[in-house]
């Protein structure tokens, strides 16, 4: 048991301790962050592998694919999917908030007993396994 009680991360909220809807891991978080933050190098390359441009076509992907597939390409090729807190859509402001927390990186390095980034809980998402 953690120092709060819960068992596993995710268990707070109702999620099974392993599988489909239970929180994903951060093997999997990294390797779908490499698979965006890849494609984002690659397409950067038109415009001279400008790091800005870089980071702004990465948060593109995300902005463009979080509301529409409910996971970037990296996500769903690693089986994720962001949804709200409570299991819902995320809707369109909510993966704005997020990656532009993301972009930041410091957020996204601070993890919860839940292991939610905080820029997840500050968008009230979750990213979980499908």
């Amino acid at each position: 048991m953690t120092q709060t009680g819960e068992r596993y991360p995710g268990e707070r909220l109702g999620l099974p301790r392993e599988g489909a809807g239970s929180i994903a891991r951060l093997g999997r978080r990294v390797g779908a962050l490499f698979i965006d933050y890849g494609a984002a190098y690659l397409i950067s390359g038109f415009w001279g592998w400008d790091p800005l441009a870089i980071l702004a076509i990465f948060a593109i992907i995300q902005i463009a694919f979080l509301p529409t597939l409910q996971g970037s390409p990296g996500h769903r090729l690693f089986g994720l999917r962001l949804v709200r807190a409570d299991g819902a859509w995320a809707g369109l402001w909510r993966p704005i908030v997020r990656t532009l927390l993301l972009v930041l990186v410091i957020p996204a390095v601070i993890w919860d007993a839940d292991q939610r980034g905080l820029h997840d809980k500050a968008a009230g998402t979750v990213l979980l396994r499908t």
